[in-house]
């Protein structure tokens, strides 16, 4: 898809809060790479120091119901302390980390911002690209070999981050064991953009962000090297009948060295720091320990909160995602992430209170997605559940195009929720009557498959009464999304083994919000809610304007009603 010039947003920086800016859509050309304006003057009374993001991948709605009696730190403190929105789900269909991401940071849904999924297939490359993939840019290592290149080239518009970083000169941070989980809430630049790589043994930024490694980012991670968990045991932190289920259950799926019990030794397979033991690493609490380090000391030494401005910090918690996965939500382990993550985002407070001042800085905890349970779980409770196979659904849309066409290869891709014609296929199919129905049939038919779109029924329909086509309307980006869209019924998931999300039911859809700190008012609210309506609320806290949202300020939650912002 050609991409237009996203540099250009930079020329709105003086004027955004008088004129609306214009759809971008992603450019060749580069915002400036961190910071390099001049200082920002001292900062308007009014504002926070620090804007702080916290995702939690895979966070359902109910874990906080759940689970909330296990905690003592951090979570504790956002629920007790802050505001708590009960309703808060994502309206649309693909619901994965990627779009879940960009629709947290931007405001505004798939159909606007352009993450359609993590990653889709390239109708002109004819191959599949992931989210973040970008030709123009090359990754930076920090020790390690980098290999490819990513940014946020794909996204359509801006994010916070980018909004505050061209109206208020904010520094940014973002760190995230994924790439696209620390891309997607930087935006288009930001100081210290930082990932695991796909290996998992080496942290990785890119020239989108940086000419080269960052000295903050390289002391730390010198100074506090992943092999350092080597040999350490991950065991239950509460008593064994403070647990919901049992601790060994069907389905779970653990990575290569563990069992699907309890104690989880991070030891890989070959008695050193390997592969497998940066796999385990990923699956265990101590992941994201690291990241809360990780974040607290870039605060302390690149001085966020501390430029007369508001600056901003995004941490992406990737293991309960994985773990979530591997065991699924209603596993002994999962339930035990939250209460090690408790503690982790208690510390990352702590330290925040110290740094940049208790009560200055504002916070803001969402979830990417939430996650359908086990299939075999699910199943052996007597519900209807099972798994989808992307070759088998290739498998029944070629031979339904054959069996209208002819002979030949009529399916390009599958990808999930999206089912990809060859060039020029879609178009026989409808020009042969009943040949484009004959497909939709066969794939309705198929077990686990709820309905099936073209892509013309859902173009546009974002008003629709239909929850299922309202949903794909809201995921539905032109060029990207595919020709047909596939909805499961609740309970199958496109997975072979674990558990997944990806789809419009509650188990995908429902995530918590949670705000506390500056110009928030503590509470808990039953209005119903998205997620994206984060970044206009971080955004009228600090004074600044998004535009081209659908999401809206909390305004519930607000101490004081939104001010028109003021020029830096």
């Amino acid at each position: 898809m050609t991409r237009t010039r996203f540099g250009a947003t930079l020329a709105f920086a003086a004027l955004v809060s008088a004129a609306p800016l214009a759809t971008q859509t992603a450019g060749t050309a580069r915002t400036p790479r961190g910071n390099t304006q001049s200082p920002a003057p001292a900062a308007a009374s009014g504002r926070p120091k620090l804007a702080v993001l916290i995702m939690v991948d895979q966070m359902r709605a109910d874990y906080v119901e759940r689970f909330k009696g296990d905690w003592t730190h951090g979570l504790k403190r956002l629920v007790t302390q802050g505001a708590w929105f009960r309703r808060a789900a994502y309206p649309y269909l693909t619901t994965v980390t990627c779009a879940g991401h960009a629709s947290v940071s931007t405001g505004a849904f798939p159909r606007t911002h352009g993450i359609v999924q993590n990653a889709w297939w390239d109708r002109d490359r004819q191959q599949m690209v992931t989210c973040t993939q970008d030709a123009n840019a090359h990754n930076i290592g920090y020790g390690v070999t980098a290999t490819g290149g990513d940014s946020a080239s794909r996204l359509t518009m801006p994010t916070f981050a980018d909004v505050l970083r061209t109206q208020r000169r904010a520094h940014v941070v973002t760190l995230s064991l994924k790439a696209r989980s620390a891309i997607m809430p930087a935006g288009h630049g930001g100081d210290a953009v930082t990932w695991l790589d796909d290996a998992g043994d080496g942290w990785t930024t890119s020239s989108a962000f940086a000419e080269q490694p960052v000295p903050a980012v390289r002391a730390f991670i010198d100074a506090n090297p992943i092999d350092a968990d080597f040999g350490k045991t991950w065991t239950r932190s509460l008593p064994p009948a403070r647990y919901e289920g049992p601790d060994d259950a069907e389905g779970e799926a653990p990575p290569k060295g563990w069992s699907r019990t309890f104690p989880h030794e991070l030891k890989g397979s070959t008695g050193t720091p390997d592969t497998d033991f940066h796999l385990q690493w990923e699956r265990s609490p101590f992941a994201d320990a690291y990241l809360g380090r990780f974040a607290a000391a870039l605060v302390e030494s690149l001085a966020l909160g501390k430029h007369g401005t508001t600056d901003m910090l995004s941490v992406s918690f990737s293991s309960p995602d994985i773990v979530g996965h591997a065991f699924g939500p209603r596993s002994q382990e999962e339930q035990d992430m939250y209460v090690r993550l408790d503690e982790t985002i208690g510390i990352l407070l702590d330290r925040l209170d110290a740094l940049v001042g208790k009560d200055q800085y504002v916070v803001a905890l969402t979830a990417d997605h939430g996650v359908t349970p086990l299939a075999e779980q699910m199943k052996k409770a007597g519900e209807d559940a099972g798994r989808l196979d992307p070759t088998v659904l290739r498998d029944v849309a070629q031979r339904a195009a054959q069996a209208a066409l002819g002979s030949g290869t009529y399916v390009a891709r599958e990808n999930s929720n999206d089912i990809y014609f060859a060039q020029g296929v879609y178009a026989k199919l409808e020009g042969k009557p009943g040949a484009l129905q004959s497909v939709i049939d066969a794939l309705q038919a198929t077990p686990g498959v709820a309905k099936v779109y073209r892509a013309e029924d859902v173009r546009g329909a974002v008003h629709a009464t239909d929850r299922l086509v309202r949903a794909a309307a809201l995921s539905y980006f032109p060029g990207r999304s595919g020709d047909l869209i596939l909805i499961p019924k609740p309970g199958w998931q496109f997975s072979a083994t674990g558990a997944m999300h990806g789809t419009a039911t509650d188990d995908d859809q429902r995530v918590p919000i949670l705000l506390m700190g500056y110009g928030v008012k503590p509470g808990e609210y039953q209005q119903a809610v998205t997620p994206a309506d984060v970044a206009p609320t971080l955004a009228a806290i600090c004074g600044v304007t998004l535009q081209q949202t659908e999401g809206r300020a909390l305004t519930p939650a607000l101490r004081v009603a939104p001010r028109r912002p003021s020029t830096p």
